[in-house]
């Protein structure tokens, strides 16, 4: 007899079952759901926020830049021209002096000494002189009588001669001796700036050989400076028409801050191993901002560059193929536009090729765009032009690199 197995589920447990897929399958159906509700809820990105500038075109100097050293319009040190001891100083260390000012003197009474006696001397030759004349005026009213021998006249004669020579010798003695008592008292040379003292009273100095004090005038100053031997020609082309300047400053001074200098001297030689040539800018500086020794930035103005294409310098930005920009078209879209830069003009910077005059260009958020994208323009930014190029020596137009 076949026995068939059969298995009976309870029903408690079917319940069970059919309660769990039942949730099973609503979330499932939820999540499906939500994620459709999600991605219909994601908002779509909006266009990046520019701040925009007309490129202009502007006349604008070419120049060449280079590295200069302020050196002192005049530079003297002071030394004595007799020997002796000082007795009084009349200059303080680091003091403005003026031409002719007292600095030092020199212990005078020796000097006045041989001043006294030179002029005794002076007066002694001066009396025999008289004496000489007198006797041969004497001799002279007789000679033709045969009073007198002719070599007695002559002797008379020649003694006149001998004491007019003696006057003039003790004359000239009496000028070095003036001369000298002069020097005693040391005077400034020239208008300018002293440095610190060499001696102090009480030292004993030589002729012509100690060193007293150092003076440098301040006012006007020199910049030297160099360029190549390749930029010559330029540099003597427009020296000959009289034209050439610099604009000097300092290297913590602002960009726009330079000073003109007149470029007055070329150097006669190229120099050997450096191939550059010498040259040296004259500046006015009654302020001292300039002081000998200082490096300084120098920009040689050579010609002017007509309409120029100007961008600010922040606009250009750097890729590995070169600097571009974005240009916006008529419908705000960015456009990638590789250029060419030319020299920096203060804050801007002339673009030689890829940007015209009074097309749009992208100053500030170009991390967002993307080339051919959309943006929206900041219309609370001042949507001006670049900045009026500064002549770098010292105006708003001028020359060339």
């Amino acid at each position: 007899m076949n026995m068939t197995a059969k298995t009976t589920l309870n029903p408690r447990y079917g319940q069970r079952y059919a309660q769990l897929g039942l949730a099973a399958v609503l979330l499932l159906v939820t999540a499906g759901c939500s994620r459709s509700h999600v991605q219909a809820a994601a908002p779509a990105m909006p266009a990046p926020l520019v701040t925009v500038v007309n490129a202009s075109a502007q006349d604008v100097p070419k120049y060449l830049d280079e590295i200069g050293r302020n050196a002192a319009f005049e530079a003297v040190t002071v030394t004595p021209q007799v020997g002796g001891r000082i007795v009084e100083r009349h200059v303080q260390d680091g003091e403005n002096l003026k031409k002719g000012q007292l600095l030092f003197v020199i212990d005078p009474r020796p000097y006045k000494a041989q001043l006294d006696s030179a002029q005794a001397s002076l007066a002694q030759a001066k009396a025999a002189l008289d004496l000489a004349k007198i006797q041969f005026a004497r001799d002279e009213e007789v000679i033709g009588a045969r009073a007198i021998s002719k070599q007695d006249y002559d002797t008379k004669k020649n003694a006149v001669d001998v004491d007019q020579a003696l006057v003039e010798a003790a004359q000239a003695a009496l000028e070095t001796a003036r001369l000298n008592f002069e020097y005693c008292y040391i005077h400034s040379p020239i208008d300018g700036r002293a440095g610190a003292r060499l001696v102090d009273v009480g030292n004993v100095v030589q002729a012509n050989s100690t060193s007293l004090l150092s003076i440098q005038r301040l006012d006007p100053i020199y910049a030297n400076f160099t360029v190549t031997e390749s930029d010559l020609p330029e540099v003597q082309r427009q020296m000959s028409r009289g034209t050439l300047k610099a604009g000097v400053r300092l290297p913590s001074d602002p960009e726009n801050s330079t000073r003109s200098g007149r470029v007055e001297f070329l150097d006669n030689s190229v120099q050997n191993g450096s191939g550059t040539v010498n040259l040296r800018a004259t500046m006015s500086n009654p302020d001292h901002h300039f002081w000998p020794g200082q490096f300084v930035d120098v920009k040689l103005v050579l010609n002017t560059e007509k309409a120029a294409v100007l961008i600010p310098n922040q606009a250009a930005q750097i890729s590995q193929q070169g600097p571009f920009v974005y240009v916006l078209k008529s419908d705000d879209t960015a456009e990638l536009r590789p250029v060419k830069l030319g020299q920096r003009q203060g804050d801007d910077v002339v673009v030689t090729e890829g940007v015209a005059a009074n097309e749009r260009v992208v100053l500030a958020g170009q991390m967002l765009v993307r080339p051919g994208g959309k943006v929206r323009v900041d219309s609370s930014a001042a949507s001006a032009p670049p900045s009026k190029a500064v002549n770098p020596a010292g105006s708003t137009n001028g020359g060339r690199s």
